[in-house]
């Protein structure tokens, strides 16, 4: 991560070959400024940061598998202006402590399809 960066306020991302990203050129230029700093975990851990800091990940040459989880929070009052995949504003509802564990690992061993930025209209990975 490049500490600090968060500090440049929002960078326009966009497709840059076969990833989805910051500008190259404005990254670039950051990594000139600010402090590359390395965020090395281990199992369970986990990271929070300004949604607006400069990151990356180096390519996972272990064998086991990385998972993350992006978890972006949002007013009810900013809705999306119009359709995309981006979800519209609604409620939650709490439930028991006991419903994780009564869901278990159903979600994965159902078939659950995840979201492809290549096949979704609304980030532009398709536009030529």
């Amino acid at each position: 991560m490049l500490k600090g960066s968060h500090r440049l306020g929002r960078i326009e991302h966009g497709r840059y070959g076969d990833q989805t990203g910051a500008d190259p050129e404005r990254t670039g230029q950051a990594m000139r400024v600010w402090e590359l700093v390395y965020g090395e975990m281990n199992p369970g851990d986990a990271l929070f940061f300004h949604s607006n800091t400069l990151h990356r990940s180096d390519q996972n040459k272990s064998p086991h598998p990385r998972w993350s989880l992006l978890c972006c929070y949002n007013t009810k009052h900013n809705n999306p202006y119009k359709a995309s995949h981006h979800p519209f504003y609604e409620p939650l509802v709490k439930v028991s402590e006991s419903a994780i564990k009564e869901a278990g690992l159903k979600l994965f061993s159902e078939g659950a399809q995840f979201w492809d930025p290549a096949k979704d209209k609304t980030v532009g990975a398709n536009a030529k």
